[in-house]
């Protein structure tokens, strides 16, 4: 099959789930199909779907991340310390053993159709079956994610290994020290999980900034001082990437990595 016809099969299956959906047409421009294929991936609970809806929307989202480009490890330069790498890009093309997701205590993924988010992002990029794995594991868990955890899962169609999900805290009013102890507990989380499953490289998306209200400078102060507080232990974790989307983040990083 070729993009544009997986992508057909994909939304036809998609739109068949919803009996409300059943007069609605296909779009026969491709971006638009593109727009609604998320959308739809976007909302779709946490329920099985077919083993054939899988092998094609895998090869769907494989070919996807070889079109927007492959970044790996290798392709990067450490900028301090001779581990700690800043990257700008897309973390859903990030070849390394685990990404962050910055998610909500509901840790299944963002809901709503193409939103901007990264929880979004990662949900899409990776297919339907990371929202049942998270929803596992949540079901087993019986509440809500408290802030500062981290859970891991398998990264399915990403191209990093695993993807390690965290809830970093939701600034109200002033920053305060717990905000700053709550942000640190979830990148200690994070690296902590990935040590425990004997990984070498984690790249940390900018947890808690942006809709959660986190002062990205703080928030960065934040990150790098945990990050090489944590790298002073006896651990597999040897490389770090803080990767960032916004230019102003780039600065923001740059500058306090260099400084030390």
């Amino acid at each position: 099959m070729t993009q544009d016809e997986r992508r057909l099969y994909l939304l036809k299956v998609l739109l068949a789930e919803r009996p409300e959906y059943s007069s609605l047409a296909i779009p026969p421009q491709a971006e638009e199909q593109k727009i609604l294929l998320r959308g739809l991936m976007n909302i779709r609970p946490a329920a099985i779907i077919s083993d054939d809806f899988l092998a094609v929307q895998d090869a769907y989202l494989q070919e996807s991340t070889k079109e927007k480009g492959i970044t790996t490890l290798d392709q990067l330069t450490p900028l301090a310390d001779g581990n700690l790498y800043l990257w700008q890009g897309d973390i859903t093309t990030l070849q390394c053993d685990a990404i962050v997701n910055a998610a909500n205590s509901g840790m299944t993924g963002c809901y709503v159709p193409n939103h901007h988010c990264i929880d979004n992002a990662i949900h899409t990029y990776a297919g339907v079956q990371l929202r049942l794995a998270c929803d596992a594991l949540m079901q087993a868990q019986g509440h809500a994610e408290e802030t500062g955890r981290a859970k891991l899962t398998k990264a399915y169609n990403l191209p990093c290994r695993y993807v390690l999900h965290t809830v970093g805290p939701i600034v109200e009013g002033a920053l305060t020290d717990a905000d700053r102890e709550a942000l640190a507990a979830s990148y200690t989380a994070c690296l902590t999980l990935a040590a425990q499953k004997n990984l070498e490289s984690v790249a940390f998306c900018c947890i808690s900034t942006g809709v959660f209200h986190f002062p990205p400078e703080a928030a960065a102060a934040v990150a790098i001082g945990t990050v090489r507080q944590f790298l002073q232990r006896d651990t597999s974790v040897k490389k770090v990437i803080f990767n960032v989307f916004k230019d102003q983040d780039y600065i923001i990083y740059r500058n306090l990595l260099q400084r030390a």
